[in-house]
């Protein structure tokens, strides 16, 4: 019996993916957890093979948090499930120690698979992520400006080219908004742009978030 943990701050997500993993033999639902600090109780407290990780939960960046896990529980398996169906999130969070990346829009029809994947000791790409890896392939090697940034810098970088305002953004991540300015400060730097609507700009450009993606 393959025990998994779910971790979404959405309860009717949690319900479905529970429906979907009880309804397939072989796998337990062994606890679930609604943002940053419950994910790291819930990880402490029960033991599991897999954990089904969204990637923006309130609280914490969901590469920190995936690297936190992985620190203290380097045996549990993380797959990701999230709305962001963009190669640099999914880069990053393999990087952080995930072993599988799985969009919510492909969730009903892979998610067994997946986990059954990740829990045997494998890597799961969805397969809209793994198109997206094979044209990345004859994009040029050169580093772009956004790969600069450290992880929640990309996160808050997404979020104001997404339209959240400072105090919207620090609501979310749980900081101060002067935190979210002196972010916004350091990306700006970083990518070289003279203010936010050059990063708006930019991320269309490059195609960092769907038009419909929520952040």
């Amino acid at each position: 019996m393959t025990k998994v943990l779910i971790a979404d701050d959405h309860t009717l997500v949690r319900d479905g993916l529970r429906h979907i993993l009880q309804n397939a033999s072989g796998f337990e639902v062994a606890g679930e957890a609604w943002d940053g600090a419950t994910t790291i109780a819930l990880t402490r407290s029960t033991e599991a093979q897999v954990l089904v990780l969204d990637l923006s939960m309130p609280g914490r960046n969901g590469v920190e948090l995936i690297r936190q896990i992985k620190d203290e529980k380097p045996n549990l398996r993380i797959l990701v499930l999230t709305m962001h169906a963009e190669q640099q999130y999914a880069v990053r969070a393999f990087k952080a120690g995930a072993s599988g990346y799985l969009t919510k829009e492909s969730a009903s029809t892979e998610l067994v698979s997946a986990v059954t994947k990740v829990a045997a000791g494998g890597v799961y790409v969805s397969l809209a992520m793994a198109e997206r890896f094979a044209q990345s392939l004859n994009e040029p090697a050169d580093t772009l400006p956004h790969q600069r940034l450290s992880d929640r810098e990309f996160d808050v970088f997404r979020r104001i080219a997404a339209g959240q305002s400072i105090s919207e953004i620090a609501q979310e991540l749980c900081v101060s908004a002067k935190t979210v300015s002196t972010y916004k400060t350091r990306i700006l730097e970083k990518m070289q742009m003279p203010h936010e609507a050059a990063l708006v700009r930019y991320a269309m450009r490059h195609k960092l978030f769907d038009d419909n993606d929520e952040v």
